[in-house]
């Protein structure tokens, strides 16, 4: 169960690094439209920009949020049919460790 729990936690660390080098970007890039007189052509460019880091954001809350079960569900939903079996496989793992203790 560990190792779930730290492979979840990097995940998020990694994306909650992502999400601060987007916000970086976006300060950048909201400076440099208003150094240039830029803005109306940049404007509606960053909107978007800003609206789909909204999302990302929102998407790393849920990670934050999600059960350790339900993550794994959604990674076996998003794998395919072979990851079930490789699923089964390490639940059938750990069960086996636990009982051989």
């Amino acid at each position: 169960m560990t190792n779930l729990n730290q492979l979840i936690e990097q995940q998020v660390r990694q994306r909650e690094s992502h999400l601060k080098h987007i916000d970086e970007l976006l300060g950048r890039a909201r400076e440099g439209a208003r150094d240039r007189n830029r803005q109306t052509d940049v404007d509606t460019e960053l909107v978007e920009l800003a609206q789909q880091r909204d999302t990302l954001a929102g998407k790393l809350k849920r990670l934050r949020l999600t059960s350790l079960n339900r993550w794994q569900e959604q990674e076996i939903e998003k794998a395919g049919p072979m990851a079930v079996w490789d699923a089964v496989a390490q639940q059938l793992e750990r069960l086996v460790e636990r009982l051989e203790r």
